[in-house]
C-alpha cells in the first residue's frame, strides 16, 4: 500500500546528478517516494562525496544531507557495454531521467532526452543546466556563487561600501533542483492525460533570475538601480535587524497598524505622530532617522525583552539564531523537520518542508555507497 507521505512510490527516477542542483532534485523525488538510482563514475564517483571536511558515515555531510533515500550504480560512460546496458535500462524501465551535466556531455554519450524519448516517447527528461540551452553563454559550465554574480543577487546582497557577499546557503542550486521538480511533476500529470513525456529545460541562471524578478519590475520602473540594503526591504520601515544588548532581532512593522504597535512596546508613542513617519511611504523615505531611533530604543535592552515586549504587542519579531541555536530550538524540533536518522547513522538530517495529511517524508536510509546497486543497471531483466 502506498504511504501517503510517498506519493511518488512506484516511479523510477534515474539521477544523473552532481555537486548540488540534480542531486537535490533527486533528493526531493527519493524523499516523495520515488525509487530513484544515482548514476556515478566508478572511479571517484559524485565529486560533492569529498566536499569536506566535515565528513558523515563514509562520505562528506553535504553529500549525505543532498543523497538519502537514494540508490548508486557505477557506471563508465566511456566503455561501450556499460552505456548500453544504461540506455537500456532506461528505455525499458524507468519513468524519469534528470540530469545536470556538464553541457553536452550527455549528447555526447547518446544519453541526452531527445534521443531517448525517440525511443521510448513516455520519458520525462530534466535538464538542469547553467546558463539555459540557448544563447553565447549555453556550453559555459556555472555553480551558485557564479550565478549569484550574473544575476545580480550579489549587488542587493550585504552592506553597500563593503566587499560583495554571498547568500549563505546555495538558493541557486537548491531552486533549480525545485524547478527541475516542478517541472517533472507538471509533465507527469500531462502524461497521465496524453500518455507522452517531454524534455524539460531549466538552469541555474534562469533561477537567479527569477530571485530577482521584484527588483528588475523595481528598476524598470523607477529607473533607478537596486542597491545593498543588509537586513532591510527596499519598501518597508521598519525592517530589519536592530541591535539590542545581547544580540540582534529583527523587527517587521510591515504596515501603518503594526507601526504603531512597534512604536509602543519599544516605548515611544510620539514616534506615531511624528510627521516623517505617519505611513509606509513616509518611513521608507526617512528610512535612516526612522531606524537610527530604533536601535537607540532596541541597544537598551536585551533580545528576549524586546521578543516579550513585541510579541505582546502583536509585532512579528525574530532573533537572529546561529544553526546551533536553530537546532536546539524548541520549535524545530516540534515541527519534525530535524528527522531522526534511520540503521546506520547516528546523525539526523533536515527533511523536506511539506507534510501530506500530517505526515513528513521519512528519511528511510543513509546516502548510498558508491555503486551498491550497480547490479540493477545491469540485470536488464529487472522490472
Amino acid at each position: 500500500m502506498t504511504v501517503v507521505s510517498r506519493p511518488l512510490e512506484g516511479l523510477r527516477v534515474i539521477e544523473m546528478g552532481v555537486s548540488v542542483a540534480g542531486p537535490f532534485g533527486g533528493m526531493i523525488l527519493a524523499e516523495l517516494g520515488a525509487e530513484v538510482i544515482k548514476i556515478e563514475n566508478p572511479v571517484n564517483g559524485d565529486d560533492a562525496r569529498l566536499w569536506g571536511p566535515p565528513f558523515l558515515d563514509k562520505s562528506s555531510a553535504l553529500f549525505q544531507a543532498l543523497n538519502r533515500n537514494k540508490k548508486s550504480a557505477a557506471v563508465d560512460l566511456k566503455d561501450a557495454d556499460q552505456l548500453d546496458e544504461l540506455k537500456d535500462y532506461i528505455v525499458g524501465h524507468v519513468d524519469i531521467v534528470l540530469q545536470n551535466m556538464r553541457p553536452g556531455l550527455v549528447a555526447k554519450f547518446g544519453l541526452d532526452g531527445e534521443t531517448l524519448r525517440k525511443e521510448k516517447p513516455s520519458l520525462i527528461y530534466a535538464n538542469l543546466g547553467a546558463f539555459g540551452r540557448q544563447g553565447p553563454l549555453a556550453d559555459r559550465p556555472g555553480y551558485d556563487p557564479l550565478m549569484q554574480a550574473f544575476a545580480g543577487i550579489m549587488s542587493i546582497t550585504g552592506i553597500e561600501g563593503q566587499e560583495p557577499v554571498r547568500v549563505g546557503p546555495s538558493l541557486v542550486d537548491g531552486g533549480t533542483g525545485m524547478w527541475g521538480v516542478i517541472g517533472i511533476l507538471s509533465a507527469l500529470h500531462r502524461r497521465k492525460q496524453t500518455g507522452e513525456g517531454c524534455v524539460i529545460d531549466t538552469s541555474l541562471m534562469e533561477t537567479a533570475v527569477s530571485w530577482v524578478g521584484v527588483h528588475v519590475a523595481n528598476y524598470l520602473a523607477s529607473g533607478k538601480v537596486p542597491g545593498k540594503l543588509g537586513t532591510e526591504n527596499f519598501s518597508l520601515a521598519p525592517y530589519k535587524a536592530y541591535r539590542c544588548a545581547d544580540g540582534w532581532l529583527i523587527i517587521a512593522a510591515g504596515n501603518d497598524s503594526l507601526f504603531r504597535r512597534a512604536a509602543n512596546a519599544l516605548g515611544h508613542p510620539e514616534w506615531v505622530d511624528d510627521p516623517r513617519f505617519k505611513t509606509n511611504p513616509d518611513r521608507v523615505t526617512n528610512r535612516e532617522a526612522l531606524n537610527a531611533l530604533v536601535d537607540e530604543a532596541t541597544v537598551k535592552q536585551p533580545r528576549d525583552h524586546w521578543m516579550k515586549a513585541l510579541e505582546k504587542a502583536g509585532v512579528p519579531n525574530a532573533p537572529i539564531q546561529s544553526i546551533d541555536e536553530l537546532v536546539a530550538h524548541p520549535q524545530l524540533i516540534a515541527s519534525g523537520m530535524l528527522q531522526a536518522p534511520p540503521e546506520g547513522s547516528e546523525t539526523p538530517l533536515i527533511g523536506l518542508p511539506v507534510s501530506f495529511d500530517g505526515e513528513r517524508p521519512p528519511y528511510r536510509s543513509i546516502a548510498p555507497e558508491l555503486g551498491t546497486d550497480t547490479k540493477q543497471i545491469r540485470d536488464t531483466s529487472d522490472t
